[in-house]
C-alpha cells in the first residue's frame, strides 16, 4: 500500500508474527484455553483497521465486506469458473492484491472464531473474505488464499453436516488449483507473506510446499464429503491421493497416517483389490515404525507422558495388526466361494481350470499390475524397499492349493499374536473375542483346502478349543450378542467335526458296521452341536422360557437354521434302542414343523431359508411314516 511508510509497515508485519504465534501457542491454561488466540484476535482487528484507514487515505472505496447476506456461495457453474482467473497470470492491479491483503487478515479472524468455537461469527469473516476477492483474479499473488478460504468454508459446512455445500466449496477449491497449476504453476505467493518484510520472503521451495500442502488439505476434506455421500470408490481414491502427498511433502504424523492408510485397506480388500489392499497395509507398518519404539514398562512407570506414549503407540499398532488380520481372511473366504461346489468342497476341477488360467495370465498381467503399483506406491526412496519387502511376505493372489492357503493363514496368525498382546481379555473384553472370532475364521478358511480329514477336523477342535471357555464364562446380562454369536459358531463347529468323523469312518466302513468307539465320538459332537443351538434358541426366550412370536429380522435366520440343524442331528444320532430313536425323531419332526408352521404364519420369512424351508417340509411329511414303522416293530417286539 502506496502510504505505509517503512517503520509503520514493519510494525504491521510484528504484529502479524506476534498474532500467529499466538495462534499457534499450547501454553494455555486449563481454565483460559482461548487466552492466546484472544490475544491474537485484538492484534489482527488492529492489522485490518490499520489497512482501512491507509486504503482510506488512498482513495478507495470501503470494501469491508459487511456482513450482508450471510447465505453461503453457490458453488459457480464451469461457465462461472473461468471468471476467477481473468485474462492470462501476469499478475493483480495493485487494488486487487490490497484486497487480497485485507481479505487475509478476514480470512484469519474466521479461522480465529472457529477455533474458539464462534462459528457464526467466523462464517461472517470468510465470507467477508470471499466478497473482498470478487475483486480479484487468481494470480500467483492469491491464488493459495482463494484455495485456503474454500477449503475453510467447506470444513465449516460439513461441520453442520450440510455435505453438497461443503462440495461445493472443495470442489471450486481443486479446481482452481488445478487451473493454476495448468496454466501458470510458478510458486505462489503464501498469504503470510503479505505480512512480511523482504528479507523475511519465503523461498520458492518454501512457497511450493505449503501450496502443495493446502491442496492436500482440499484433497483430504473432499475424501471425507466423498464418504459422507456414498460414494465410496472416488472417497478411496481421494484418500489414497492424500496419503501419497502426506509423505512426499513429509507433512504427516507417523502413527495417524499409518492408522489412515490400513483403514483404506479395508476398503480395498471388501472390493477384492488385494494388491492395493497390501501395499496400504505394508505402508501402514513401515510408516509406523516411525513413531519410535514403543517406551519400556520400566519407563513407562517414571514417567506419564511416557505411559501415555506407551499405550497409544502399543494401540495402534494392534489395530493395524488387526487390519492384517482382516486381509489374511477375506483373502482365504473369498478363496473359499472361488472353489468350493455347491455342497461347500474342494472343486478340484475348478482349482485346476484356475492354475491353468493364473499361468496363462501372469505374463499377460504383468505390465498392467505394474500400472496400477505406480499409480498407488507409497512412500520415498527410504521406504519403498522396506515396504516392497513386507509385501513379498504374503501373497495378493486368491490361494489355489493347501501351501498357498497355509502361508497366507501364518501371516495372520503371527498377527492375531501381535494384536492380543494389546487387546486382552482384561479390559478389552469385546475386542479380545472378536479376534478370537478371526483367528478361528483363519482355521476355518485353511480346513477348507486340507484334504486330510483328520487335519481338517483337528484344526476345528483348535477353533473349539479357543471359543468354548469364552463363551461358558461370559457374563450372559453384559455380552449376551456375543455370547450368541459364539454359540452359534459352536454349534456348527462341532457339526462338521462330526460329518468329517463320519466321513472318515465311512471310508472304512458303512454305519452299521461303525464300532462302538466311533458312535460314541459321533453321538458326542453330534450332541455338542444340539447343545448349543439349543442354547442360542434358549437366549432368544422369555424369562418365561417363551420363543417371541415374532423373530426381529436380525435373528430371523440364526433362529430358523438352528432350528433346522437340530432337527436334522436328532435325526442322526446312532442309537440301538428304539425307544430312545423314537425320543429322537419325534424332537426331530418337532423342530422340523416350527420352521414350517413359523413360515407359514410369516410368509415375509420364507425368502431367508428358502432351502431350509423346503427340506423342512419334505420332512413333515416323510418323518411320520419313519416313526410309524418304528412303532409298529416296537408293537411287534412286545
Amino acid at each position: 500500500m502506496a502510504s505505509l511508510g517503512s517503520d509503520v509497515w514493519r510494525a504491521i508485519c510484528d504484529k502479524f508474527t506476534n498474532a500467529q504465534n499466538l495462534t499457534e501457542s499450547r501454553n494455555d491454561p486449563e481454565n483460559d484455553p482461548f487466552r492466546s488466540k484472544y490475544k491474537a484476535r485484538e492484534l489482527l482487528r488492529e492489522i485490518y483497521c490499520s489497512l482501512k484507514s491507509f486504503e482510506a487515505v488512498d482513495g478507495e472505496e470501503d470494501s469491508s465486506g459487511e456482513s450482508g447476506d450471510q447465505r453461503p456461495i453457490e458453488p459457480p457453474v464451469d461457465g462461472q469458473r473461468e471468471d476467477v482467473f481473468g485474462q492470462g497470470f501476469s499478475g493483480d492491479s495493485p487494488a486487487g492484491l490490497r484486497a487480497a491483503k485485507l481479505g487475509a487478515i478476514e480470512y484469519y479472524l474466521g479461522v480465529n472464531h472457529i477455533d474458539t468455537e464462534e462459528l457464526s461469527a467466523g462464517q461472517e469473516h470468510l465470507m467477508n473474505c470471499m466478497k473482498l476477492l470478487e475483486r480479484c483474479r487468481v494470480s500467483s499473488e492469491n491464488v493459495s488464499l482463494f484455495i485456503h478460504v474454500r477449503n475453510q468454508l467447506g470444513i465449516l459446512w460439513a461441520g453442520r453436516d450440510e455435505t453438497e455445500t461443503a462440495q461445493g466449496f472443495l470442489e471450486t477449491a481443486e479446481y482452481i488449483y488445478q487451473r493454476y497449476m495448468k496454466e501458470d504453476g510458478s510458486p505462489p505467493t503464501d498469504m503470510t507473506e503479505y505480512f512480511t518484510t523482504e528479507e523475511k520472503l519465503l523461498t520458492h521451495q518454501d512457497r511450493t510446499k505449503r501450496f502443495e500442502l493446502a491442496y492436500t488439505h482440499t484433497m483430504y476434506y473432499l475424501a471425507q464429503v466423498y464418504k459422507n455421500l456414498g460414494e465410496t470408490e472416488r472417497a478411496a481414491t481421494y484418500c489414497h491421493t492424500t496419503l501419497q502427498r502426506q509423505l512426499k511433502l513429509n507433512q504427516f504424523s507417523p502413527m495417524e497416517w499409518a492408522l489412515n492408510a490400513a483403514t483404506l485397506s479395508q476398503y480395498y480388500i471388501t472390493k477384492g483389490r488385494y494388491m492395493e489392499g497390501r501395499h496400504c497395509l505394508s505402508a501402514a507398518t513401515v510408516i509406523s515404525g516411525l513413531a519410535g519404539e514403543v517406551p519400556s514398562e520400566a519407563a513407562a512407570q517414571e514417567s506419564e507422558t511416557e505411559s501415555e506414549r506407551r499405550e497409544q503407540l502399543r494401540q495402534k499398532r494392534a489395530e493395524i495388526a488387526r487390519c492384517w488380520i482382516k486381509y489374511c481372511l477375506n483373502l482365504l473366504q473369498d478363496a473359499k466361494k472361488l472353489l468350493e461346489d455347491n455342497i461347500g468342497e474342494l472343486d478340484t476341477d475348478r482349482q485346476e481350470e484356475l492354475k491353468r488360467a493364473r499361468r496363462r495370465e501372469e505374463e499377460e498381467e504383468e505390465e498392467e499390475e505394474k500400472g496400477r503399483k505406480n499409480a498407488l506406491l507409497f512412500g520415498s526412496e527410504d521406504t519403498f524397499d522396506s515396504i516392497a519387502s513386507l509385501e513379498e511376505k504374503v501373497n495378493c493372489l486368491s490361494p489355489l492349493e493347501f501351501t498357498e492357503a497355509r502361508a497366507i493363514f501364518l501371516v495372520g496368525q503371527n498377527y492375531v499374536t501381535q494384536a492380543k498382546e494389546f487387546f486382552q481379555m482384561d479390559g478389552y473384553v469385546t475386542d479380545h473375542i472378536e479376534i478370537l472370532q478371526d483367528h478361528s475364521a483363519l482355521f476355518r478358511g485353511l480346513a477348507f483346502f486340507e484334504e486330510d480329514l483328520e487335519r481338517r477336523c483337528k484344526m476345528h477342535k483348535r477353533r473349539v478349543d479357543m471359543l468354548e471357555p469364552i463363551c461358558i464364562d461370559l457374563n450372559a446380562q453384559y455380552y449376551l450378542l456375543i455370547r450368541r454369536q459364539l454359540m452359534f459358531e459352536l454349534a456348527e463347529t462341532y457339526n462338521e467335526m462330526m460329518d468329517l468323523k463320519l466321513s472318515l469312518a465311512n471310508r472304512q466302513a458303512d454305519t452299521q458296521s461303525l464300532d462302538n468307539h466311533t458312535i460314541k465320538k459321533f453321538n458326542s459332537l453330534c450332541s455338542a452341536s444340539i447343545k448349543y443351538f439349543q442354547m442360542f434358541l434358549d437366549s432368544l426366550c422369555s424369562p418365561e422360557g417363551k420363543l417371541p412370536e415374532h423373530l426381529e429380522e436380525e435373528v430371523l435366520r440364526p433362529a430358523l437354521v438352528a432350528r433346522f440343524r437340530v432337527a436334522r442331528l436328532y435325526s442322526r444320532l446312532i442309537c440301538s434302542l428304539p425307544s430312545i430313536q423314537l425320543d429322537n425323531l419325534n424332537k426331530s419332526l418337532e423342530n422340523y414343523k416350527y420352521v414350517a408352521q413359523y413360515c407359514e404364519a410369516h410368509p415375509e420369512a420364507a425368502a431367508a431359508v428358502e432351502t431350509e424351508l423346503e427340506l423342512s417340509k419334505e420332512m413333515v411329511d416323510l418323518l411320520p411314516l419313519k416313526i410309524n414303522r418304528i412303532k409298529a416293530r416296537m408293537a411287534l417286539n412286545n
